[in-house]
């Protein structure tokens, strides 16, 4: 009889180096471990402490560890899940063809891992919520004091089954580790409704079993991290039962979007925390602290992961500044056209604010895409705290002495090629955010420090705003204290432009977007709700959020616009004609339809030789909202589940 081992993982035993592990309160600085212990112990605080360290790795990813390469399936590239996710979105390009898992050829594996479909770190979990209580005796019988250790466990717990209902939506809920006799080993899939409502229950018990434990960003789970999570919970099952009028349940969205708001109103009204706004880009340098993610007066980040170099450390800066791509599967590419056409002009309105297509009525401060990168100028200012615009930062930058510098290393225009496998953006807008400019953490190579922000304030703003809109309670009140308060952070200058506060009586209008929404979704969007996912898209990218967002707004469709990089002008045929070598200006040629290919309106086309698509335009259906099951797991003797419609294996 086949058993079924992707749901019965034996717990190991400890191994000698966690038992002796000190007490160090920032527990994501931890090495990660393999092993659990499976003795029935868990009979002292230190044994509840020690058992939970090992679950802090497995569960808040940061930017990986050692050469953090791996990847955080089903990412379609590995490396940090924070940079690689939005590769296999509309937001960025990577090099090459495009992958399987965006024009529609993927097919379901035999094993679960490539798709996510792993149960031994739930096992794990609930083995401790199992057996936790074997510490009673320890603390006098006083249940109380083990709250705190029960409140983390099922912190992780929401965390998986969190990310289980985003992939496959009806997955078995398990309130207790398995064996090889369990009954529960070949249970059928629970409906969503179930996995939902269970899953806000268990995000409850978490906060409640964390009540009163605050803490740093560093540090242990807490309840601002509980109701952090909740709330992306609360949003997620919310607008997915909003959007996707195939469920009928858009009637039990609201209790969902609700417990977003309640939760999200909670964490502000704490007062500990608040947007970063020190210097004059302080939404780029966000992103770059190293060890401390609350030095220089750092209050946004909610829950980070950081990296001492020593006992752990990571290479995602080296990959993400010496080639913004390396060959082997690390993000390679760069941002698409299409996020650049989304962030507003300084003036808080869109590139293009009247006509229709083909005759748009450009914004007077929009500068076009004829000049060399001018569509990056005049425009929000977290644009150019993303991408690089040559003649700053990145592209001044000698990472061999660590020096910025025009007179001494002249200007390093990016590479455009689609098949240079280490080293070029392919669309030619090269991200800078994550990105440090620090030559001691590029050499550090595998002991990387740069800390890994997972959950932040800004976020917190993000899901506050759009819940109520949703909710159809959104005041201007809470506009200005949510995405105002984003835009000001980022450098709107409200005074000279008073368009770019967003006003609910004042809405921009946005033809080209309101075009596109209404071509490739099956429902309406209002404008506010429009300025709110684009707010999201602008404020979020490159932080894994944009998959989830694309799936729980009934939004795939979104990925078949056409995927472009920019203009490839004459004055830019120029720069790249193979003549610029060498200081002050350094760009390596790159041939037309030979390195680079152009769509008719001389943009440059993404996956231009990718067998499966054609003009760069991926493909999309409608059942990729679920990811399969393992095929290996549908043959079990005794097995109960049922693939996903669509897939290969489904009846």
């Amino acid at each position: 009889m086949k058993k079924n081992i992707s749901r019965l993982i034996v717990i190991a035993a400890a191994s000698s180096l966690l038992l002796t592990q000190s007490c160090n309160d920032k527990f994501l600085q931890l090495s990660p471990e393999t092993d659990l212990s499976k003795d029935n112990s868990l009979h002292t605080e230190t044994e509840l402490t020690l058992y939970l360290n090992n679950l802090y790795n497995r569960y808040i990813l940061g930017h990986g560890s050692g050469w953090a390469d791996a990847k955080v399936n089903p990412n379609v590239v590995g490396g940090s899940h924070l940079l690689a996710s939005d590769f296999m979105t509309d937001n960025m390009v990577r090099y090459g063809n495009i992958s399987s898992m965006m024009d529609n050829t993927f097919i379901p594996p035999n094993a679960g891992n490539s798709v996510d479909w792993t149960w031994e770190n739930l096992r794990s979990v609930n083995y401790f919520i199992k057996n936790y209580r074997n510490a009673l005796p320890a603390v006098n019988n006083d249940a109380t004091r083990l709250n705190k250790y029960v409140g983390e466990a099922y912190f992780f717990k929401s965390m998986d089954y969190y990310r289980k209902l985003m992939l496959f939506g009806d997955v078995p809920w398990f309130s207790s580790d398995l064996n090889i006799d369990s009954k529960d080993l070949y249970k059928p899939r629970d409906k969503r409704t179930v996995v939902a409502d269970s899953l806000m229950k268990t995000i409850d018990l978490a906060i409640a079993g964390l009540a009163g434990i605050t803490g740093r960003p560093d540090g242990r789970i807490n309840q601002d991290m509980a109701l952090f999570l909740k709330a992306r919970i609360g949003l997620f099952e919310g607008s997915f039962r909003t959007y996707h009028n195939e469920l009928s349940l858009q009637s039990t969205a609201k209790p969902f979007l609700e417990a977003a708001v309640d939760a999200c109103e909670k964490i502000i009204a704490s007062g500990r925390y608040q947007l970063y706004a020190t210097g004059e880009t302080p939404y780029w340098k966000l992103f770059t602290f190293k060890k401390d993610p609350n030095s220089d007066g750092n209050k946004e980040a909610i829950l980070a992961r950081v990296y001492d170099g020593t006992v752990v450390g990571h290479a995602t800066q080296r990959y993400w500044d010496q080639n913004n791509s390396i060959s082997g599967g690390r993000p390679a590419g760069g941002a698409t056209r299409g996020l650049i056409d989304e962030y507003l002009c300084i003036d808080g309105k869109p590139i293009y604010t009247s006509g229709s297509a083909g005759s748009y009525t450009a914004n007077p401060l929009f500068k076009g895409y004829d000049g060399l990168w001018s569509e990056l100028e005049n425009r929000d200012p977290r644009l150019k705290q993303t991408i690089n615009y040559p003649g700053e930062n990145r592209s001044l930058f000698n990472r061999t002495d660590g020096t910025t510098s025009l007179e001494k290393n002249g200007i390093t225009y990016p590479r455009l090629s689609y098949n240079v496998s280490g080293g070029t953006t392919v669309t030619g807008y090269l991200p800078i955010k994550h990105w440090m400019g620090d030559r001691t953490e590029n050499e550090a190579t595998t002991n990387g420090q740069q800390t890994a922000i997972e959950f932040r304030y800004g976020e917190v703003l993000l899901m506050l705003a759009e819940a109520k809109a949703i909710l159809g309670t959104l005041t201007q009140n809470d506009l200005d204290r949510t995405i105002n308060l984003l835009r000001q952070r980022a450098g709107f200058d409200f005074a000279k432009y008073p368009s770019s506060k967003l006003e609910l009586g004042n809405l921009p209008a946005d033809p080209r977007l309101d075009e596109i929404y209404a071509a490739k979704l099956d429902y309406s969007v209002s404008p506010i709700i429009r300025e709110i996912r684009r707010e999201r898209r602008i404020e979020m990218v490159l932080e894994d959020r944009r998959y989830e967002d694309l799936m729980r707004w009934k939004a795939g469709n979104l990925m078949t616009v056409p995927l472009r990089g920019m203009k490839f002008t004459a004055e830019k045929g120029k720069l790249y004609d193979g003549t610029h070598t060498a200081k002050p200006v350094i760009a390596l040629k790159e041939e037309v339809n030979k390195d680079i290919f152009l769509d008719n309106n001389g943009f440059i086309i993404a996956y231009p030789r990718s067998a499966n698509i054609a003009d760069g335009v991926a493909l999309w259906a409608d059942y990729r909202y679920y990811w399969p099951l393992p095929l290996y797991d549908l043959t079990l003797d005794g097995n109960q589940l049922v693939q996903n419609p669509g897939w290969l294996g489904a009846k």
